[in-house]
């Protein structure tokens, strides 16, 4: 794109003059007009904000973002990642997971200054984990779902919000648990967990998200083995997670989904709110706050009466009733289980694909040999629906009448 104002050096960096820092006032003040034409008063006043403003303090050059100086804060002295560990003893539960140094990882590393071990985790799933970045485009129950319909990626965001306030409850690691439920569907393929069933007959051991999430796709994170505990078994049909945080995960995920998964599908229409299962309207209430409040508590309650993570009784038989209507009435409807089906078909159609022609994943494999079918796996695994969709109609000449259809309708 051609820039419309002065040449750019060919590197620009900041330079510094005196006490201030400077991209050259030059360059601001020349961005008048766009490729498109002359920029509006509101574009010039946000570029104009490209150095900020400089701070109202004689102590050392700053800058703040603002023109007004803001409010003021006094800190005496930044928390060091030791300091705030050291102070875990004191707030932390008896069985919480503690932060230690750069944590136990595959690769040493070195401690980071300000951010605990588990804080690393978190921000690494959060920015440079792109399979946690795909789950927007992933199925969570509505393939191809339309804008106020969860998909992968907010119900993951759910469930770390779920999760983190019963972990702030109980005093436990807020980090861990929330690096956790982040990464914990990032394992997921495309199409729901239809694709599990896709991917089953191609790997020794099967497929399960979970396990592939924390032993395949988070793997390059170099991740702590307690987050990817947490990951690998955050399943209930998988053993106990290691630590009460990745235990909170387990519930929070099942908390979060069968309450969104109900709300979408009133709002898709597939049921209505009638459809509640008594027991849960007299013992949560009829809103979904009011749901997530109730079992929320429910697991705070359970676990600091029974000394492990656990949901008060008459809660945990209301969360199951919740949960089995879901199975009979959105999961295994007929429309679902069609959806699955044509999931399955066009998964394994690319699989077998790409297992027959290793070269065009640049493997060095040869065709039709487990290393083969594991890449295919992986690369398939890792796509979108409407990637796997649009891949198989350009790649395969699949017919579009055959490709899992959402709710309004196909890609």
């Amino acid at each position: 794109m051609a820039h419309a104002g002065p040449p750019l050096p060919e590197n620009p960096r900041p330079v510094l003059d005196g006490a201030r820092l400077s991209h050259g006032p030059a360059i601001i003040e020349g961005m008048t007009s766009s490729p498109v034409g002359p920029q509006s008063e509101r574009a010039r006043t946000w570029a104009g904000t490209m150095q900020g403003h400089t701070g109202p303090t004689d102590l050392a050059p700053v800058r703040i973002a603002h023109q007004d100086p803001g409010p003021a804060v006094a800190i005496e002295q930044s928390w060091l990642r030791d300091e705030r560990e050291e102070s875990e003893a004191g707030v932390l539960s008896p069985g919480a997971t503690r932060a230690m140094g750069a944590g136990l990882r595959a690769v040493p590393e070195e401690p980071d200054r300000w951010r605990t071990c588990f804080e690393r985790d978190r921000d690494r799933i959060l920015h440079e984990a792109t399979a946690f970045r795909r789950l927007a485009g992933k199925t969570q129950v509505f393939i191809f779902p339309d804008d106020h319909v969860r998909t992968r990626l907010t119900h993951a965001l759910e469930v770390a919000q779920v999760a983190t306030a019963i972990a702030r409850a109980l005093r436990l690691n807020v980090a861990l648990t929330e690096a956790i439920a982040l990464g914990h569907d990032c394992g997921h393929g495309p199409g729901g967990h239809a694709s599990e069933d896709a991917f089953d007959p191609y790997l020794p051991d099967g497929f399960d998200h979970a396990v592939w999430g924390a032993d395949v796709v988070l793997t390059p994170l170099n991740l702590c083995v307690e987050t990817l505990d947490g990951v690998r078994n955050h399943s209930w049909s998988r053993p106990a997670c290691a630590t009460p945080e990745g235990e909170v995960v387990s519930w929070a995920d099942r908390i979060a989904y069968v309450c969104h998964d109900f709300e979408d599908a009133v709002h898709a229409g597939v049921l209505t709110s009638e459809a509640l299962p008594p027991g849960v309207r007299i013992l949560c209430g009829d809103r979904r706050s009011a749901w997530l409040r109730a079992f929320i508590g429910g697991v705070v309650e359970g676990t600091t009466v029974a000394g492990r993570v656990a949901m008060a009784e008459p809660l945990a038989d209301a969360l199951s009733a919740f949960r089995t209507l879901n199975y009979e009435r959105i999961y295994l409807r007929p429309s679902s289980m069609a959806q699955s089906r044509a999931v399955i078909a066009v998964l394994q159609a690319l699989v077998e694909h790409y297992a027959h022609n290793p070269g065009a994943l640049e493997g060095d494999h040869s065709p039709g040999s487990s290393g083969a079918l594991t890449d295919a796996v992986a690369w398939v695994a890792g796509m979108t629906d409407r990637f796997a969709c649009r891949t198989a109609v350009e790649l395969l000449d699949w017919p579009a009448d055959q490709l899992p259809q959402g709710l309004r309708g196909g890609i």
